[in-house]
């Protein structure tokens, strides 16, 4: 009896060592591994900022764009969006994240008109009958990435950019009363950007650039006397229905325009391989979301401000809009004539939808018929 106690008691004075020894070596193995994994979940931070106002869906849309990066990252790059304003003045985006003073932003290409006119080939202007999708296919696969890093090397800025988010047809915008001929907007205070300055001006306007932030202000204060920002939702939003009852709906101007994401480049540069590739896919990813979204947020509001903010929206007359492209052509040719980048860029995007356009118009049927079936005055109840 004794001996097996004695006999015991040594197994379990063992077995006790080799726990220690064990969980000691467990120890100096955590200590050894706790540097490395420290490391690996090092988080780079970028801070951002639109060129929106926070209450602003193109706002939204900017923080969507940071999550849907911060999410696919897995954290390991962790983007934070501040409004318009909140550093640097909406169109003060490019010069604040070439400098680095922001390391990113989301706006539009348009904005940054008065560094190099060629940009807002990205959104102002008929797009030679593209739309907003078409004009980022001619941007992916017809040259107009490369053309848009030339143009940004031109002017010196230190940026990547990443164009996404395709917009639908912007409204002529909001007026005291419905315009029913080109001559209605001579002398008017009118508010746009990019080539779209150009037009109206040639079109008899006085324009005045002002960001979305400042313009239903500037209309409530009688600095203007009509306006165009984008869509329903946003312009629900800024509160145009409260100084205004009237929209013309279809224009030229901005028919075919998509967001903008601004990398400060010296900083994108430096990111992994990986972040940079999870980028270029968040991006694509962005973009699809952005527009379903669209689709669904624009045709709430557009129905609500009929329904419940008593505006009442016009189609742009036929004669506006064919005087808006010939207008435009001259605007064109002058700046080709100015700037050789912006008419190298012009060839490219007359080139690319010449082909793309003829496809789309002889492949893609009219939805005007299957609406005024299931939805027009005529249509038969289910």
């Amino acid at each position: 009896m004794t001996t097996r106690k004695k006999d015991s008691a040594s197994n379990t004075s063992t077995t006790r060592r080799r726990f220690l020894k064990t969980a000691a070596a467990g120890a100096a193995t955590a200590a050894v591994a706790a540097p490395a994994i420290a490391q690996n979940a090092s988080v780079i931070n970028m801070r951002w900022q639109s060129t929106w106002p926070s209450k602003d869906i193109f706002h939204e849309y900017a923080l969507d764009y940071a999550k849907k990066v911060n999410d696919m990252t897995g954290g390991e790059l962790k983007i934070e969006v501040l409004p318009a304003g909140a550093v640097v003045p909406a169109f003060g985006l490019l010069d604040a994240v070439s400098k680095g003073t922001l390391d990113g932003g989301h706006g539009v290409m348009v904005y940054h008109y008065g560094k190099q006119t060629a940009l807002a080939l990205w959104g102002s202007g008929p797009a030679y009958a593209m739309d907003a999708n078409m004009l980022l296919a001619w941007h992916k696969y017809g040259g107009g990435k490369e053309l848009l890093a030339k143009l940004y090397n031109s002017i010196g800025a230190n940026v990547v950019s990443f164009p996404y988010g395709p917009m639908p047809t912007q409204p002529l915008g909001w007026f005291k009363k419905p315009v029913t001929k080109a001559d209605d907007l001579q002398g008017t205070k009118f508010r746009t950007v990019g080539i779209s300055i150009d037009v109206f001006t040639g079109l008899g306007a006085a324009v005045n650039a002002l960001p979305g932030g400042e313009i239903v202000s500037a209309m409530d204060r009688g600095l203007l006397d009509a306006a165009e920002f984008n869509n329903a939702s946003s312009d629900r939003l800024l509160g145009f229905p409260d100084v205004s009852k009237v929209c013309m709906l279809q224009s030229y101007h901005q028919n075919a325009e998509q967001f903008e994401v601004l990398f400060n480049k010296t900083k994108y540069e430096a990111l992994p391989d990986k972040l940079r590739a999870i980028i270029a896919g968040a991006t694509e990813a962005a973009s699809a979301e952005m527009s379903w979204k669209a689709i669904d947020r624009y045709s709430q509001d557009y129905e609500g401000m009929q329904s419940k903010d008593n505006v009442k929206f016009y189609k742009t007359p036929d004669s506006v809009l064919q005087k808006q492209l010939e207008v435009y052509d001259e605007v064109v040719a002058k700046k080709s004539a100015e700037n050789p980048l912006f008419k190298e860029i012009v060839d490219s995007q007359r080139a690319f939808a010449k082909r793309a356009t003829q496809w789309e118009q002889d492949t893609v049927v009219n939805r005007r018929m299957a609406y005024n079936h299931y939805f027009g005055p005529n249509a038969k109840k289910t």
